[in-house]
């Protein structure tokens, strides 16, 4: 079995990544699927591969909304996580249609009764899974509404690329990124809603996550939302040294889109050797 952090367990060609950065209707999963979708083929007609949209997308970021929402307005997963919602369809048609891999946010109901801020991933044979549930809440409010996620570090792999899934305030905890790249992460997808005047956080965050493991950060963040707390965008791709590789205007609508290249991330773990020297205890 390979090291997850050696040079030859890297992939071996570019993944085209699109950010879609847009505003979502709230509580209307039919419309943002629909658009979803619409952006999906602007991203693959650039030739991506992989689409990445921000927190809650789906039903757009408004938790107070939602907390008021009849149960209609989330969508629902099987024991085996998942998601089958004719709501949905279009944008699963359209992954097919393609080829690409789509990430994007929802709540999403459990077998059990839990809510979690997920992250489905809508993979181009339609099938649409929830591949991650928001470990840390953002506060009282979010703490209020959904449960937290559990288990080992999710991975999803694209074109030989293993991506690790967060949501928004995960990123401010070093610990998930690491973990995720010491189990063979290539780069780190943070789907957001970080409100308007905060996104310096979110870009200090980043590339701190992406230098500190030599890893790609993805930051997908939407634009509008509730009228207490609106979000600006500014989404980004970072590079594993740290440095930004692309970077969407505050407010602008847009599909920004970035090449995650084998070539620099060996590049970079060449030099700067965190993952393989990285001391979990200390020296006797």
């Amino acid at each position: 079995m390979k090291d997850p952090v050696s040079l030859d367990a890297l992939p071996v060609r570019p993944l085209r990544t699109a950010v879609v950065q847009n505003a979502a209707r709230p509580l209307d999963v039919a419309a943002n699927a629909q658009e979803t979708a619409a952006r999906c083929e602007r991203a693959a007609a650039q030739g991506a591969r992989l689409v990445v949209l921000p927190e809650l997308h789906l039903t757009a970021y408004d938790v107070r909304g939602l907390m008021d929402a009849p149960a209609s307005a989330v969508l629902s997963a099987d024991g085996a996580r998942r998601v089958t919602d004719r709501r949905i369809a279009p944008l699963a048609d359209a992954t097919v249609r393609h080829r690409v891999t789509v990430v994007v946010g929802a709540p999403v109901r459990h077998p059990d009764g839990r809510l979690t801020n997920s992250l489905l991933a809508v993979t181009p044979d339609g099938a649409v899974t929830a591949l991650y549930d928001k470990r840390h809440l953002w506060q009282d409010t979010e703490a209020a509404l959904f449960t937290p996620g559990t288990g080992d570090p999710a991975t999803l792999t694209v074109d030989g690329w293993r991506l690790a899934p967060g949501v928004c305030y995960d990123m401010s905890f070093p610990e998930h990124a690491r973990a995720a790249a010491l189990s063979g992460a290539h780069a780190v997808l943070y789907a957001s809603a970080f409100a308007a005047s905060t996104e310096h956080r979110a870009a200090v965050y980043c590339r701190a996550r992406a230098l500190e493991n030599t890893v790609y950060t993805v930051f997908a963040n939407p634009l509008d939302g509730p009228l207490d707390r609106p979000c600006a965008g500014s989404s980004a791709v970072h590079a594993p040294d740290g440095t930004t590789l692309a970077e969407a205007a505050p407010g602008e609508d847009t599909v920004l889109v970035a090449d995650l290249s084998p070539g620099r991330l060996a590049d970079v773990r060449r030099h700067l050797r965190m993952l393989a020297e990285l001391r979990t205890s200390a020296p006797a």
